[in-house]
């Protein structure tokens, strides 16, 4: 992940006021009512962000003066990377099948100038805007969530992100999967493999290259997410407390035991230009894949 920018204390006291209790790890899992779609919940295109979204960026929190979210003439929505935080949903969801299509641009910012792009879903968000990544004097761009990563090489990838609440409690999360590990230690999603339960972490696709390296353009032998600026469609099924990861057809990752079960989607900026066409909220199918 990526360590924000400094920002004025000024504005770091005053972020209490944007801050909503939450439940901590000695707490039970928040139960406030989550939207399960009953129908398509179109998230994009979209005529106004404003309908599902609000903005988080570490350096401007609810403001968004360098527009890098902005919606073209026909509704796709282009993410500038200059920046970090996201789009974060007015709602919480559970029960969902998520279909993302999106691509990458080419413009590519700040400490991720020569990176490899990148990007993310934060599913089950919970607690403050700003509760992961942060320190004790200045918010973070994420929260806690289990993550579907999306960069160059590792779209698919599941991170397990444990935030603070408004007191300074951890805010539990985990996912449990089966998993082998490469040369490098590194857990890959391997079925039939251990299964180990994380609070903390990646969990590798399942095609991850073990000579991934965090540089421009890289691609793995093995990727199945489309080359270059081509467009790739990305599949969540959310069901209970189950995760199951598809891109471009393949099943690349699940996950078990999740918690928590429900929660906002936050859509990343992360220092790369990324085009999205496509992203709704579907009722789960009958049978899952």
């Amino acid at each position: 992940m990526i360590r924000p920018l400094c920002i004025p204390a000024l504005v770091v006291a005053s972020l209490t006021c944007l801050f909503t209790n939450q439940a901590s790890a000695a707490e039970p899992e928040k139960k406030t009512p989550a939207v399960v779609p009953e129908k398509t919940i179109t998230l994009v295109p979209s005529r106004d962000l404003k309908t599902h979204w609000y903005t988080w960026l570490t350096d401007d929190l609810h403001e968004d003066p360098r527009g890098v979210f902005t919606l073209k003439p026909d509704g796709t929505l282009r993410i500038s990377g200059d920046g970090f935080g996201g789009l974060i949903t007015r709602e919480e969801y559970a029960d969902y099948y998520l279909v993302m299509e999106y691509r990458w641009g080419t413009a590519t910012w700040r400490t991720r100038k020569d990176r490899a792009r990148d990007g993310g879903l934060l599913l089950h968000c919970q607690g403050p805007d700003g509760n992961f990544g942060g320190s004790a004097t200045q918010p973070g761009p994420w929260m806690t969530s289990v993550e579907c990563q999306i960069i160059e090489g590792g779209v698919g990838d599941i991170l397990v992100l444990q935030g603070k609440d408004e007191n300074g409690e951890t805010i539990y999360a985990s996912a449990t999967s089966a998993v082998t590990f490469d040369r490098d230690g590194e857990a890959v999603w391997t079925p039939g493999g251990e299964k180990k339960t994380f609070t903390r972490g990646r969990i590798n696709w399942s095609g991850r290259d073990p000579d991934w390296k965090d540089v421009l353009n890289f691609r793995g032998t093995n990727d199945v997410e489309s080359p270059g600026q081509e467009w790739t469609t990305l599949e969540c099924f959310v069901k209970g407390d189950t995760l199951t990861y598809r891109v471009n057809g393949v099943i690349v990752n699940r996950a078990e035991d999740v918690v928590p079960t429900q929660g906002k989607i936050l859509l990343q900026t992360e220092g790369a230009e990324m085009f999205v066409r496509k992203l709704e909220l579907r009722p789960l199918p009958t049978q899952l894949p």
